[in-house]
């Protein structure tokens, strides 16, 4: 991802942080502190565009440092109109690609939304684990108070 990547994502980034219903991102974040976030931050930033529409992007980055700098962490963002069509699905399978070219040894996501169904469901598929559970861990613009999962998936060799 580019700079002017960002900013044609840019409108997919703020509609899904004013959700809140996925992200634990401040709903108020400003363009160039989620470029810093999103863009500058991660180790690598990619895009999903088709036909010169940007319909996803995805970043990878250490999940911790240190004796832990092995398990990479992604986040992925998929605009409304590519819903439902497969892209986050490719987004993680080429992440998972990534990780292990960048060598990293596993995959964790640090709190999916429980109430994400569809993206837990996929993770799954995809063969990510629930491997624990913060009760009451995001505050959810419609239904308040809900549990996060902690997903993770060892990268084969």
């Amino acid at each position: 991802m580019t700079e002017n990547d960002f900013k044609m994502f840019w409108p997919t980034f703020e509609t899904i942080i004013l959700a809140e219903q996925t992200y634990a991102f401040d709903s108020q974040m400003g363009y160039e502190e989620a470029l810093q976030l999103w863009l500058n931050s991660p180790l690598k930033t990619y895009v999903f565009e088709e036909g010169g529409v940007i319909l996803g992007s995805y970043y990878i980055k250490s999940n911790a440092m240190g004796p832990s700098a092995h398990i990479s962490n992604c986040g992925y963002m998929v605009s409304e109109k590519a819903r439902g069509k497969g892209v986050a699905r490719k987004m993680c399978l080429h992440s998972q690609v990534m990780a292990k070219e960048l060598g990293f040894k596993a995959m964790q996501f640090n709190s999916v939304v429980s109430t994400n169904e569809i993206a837990i469901k996929l993770w799954q598929k995809l063969g990510f684990d629930i491997i624990g559970t913060i009760p009451k861990a995001y505050k959810h613009k419609e239904l308040g108070l809900v549990d996060a999962y902690i997903m993770h998936k060892l990268l084969d060799d």
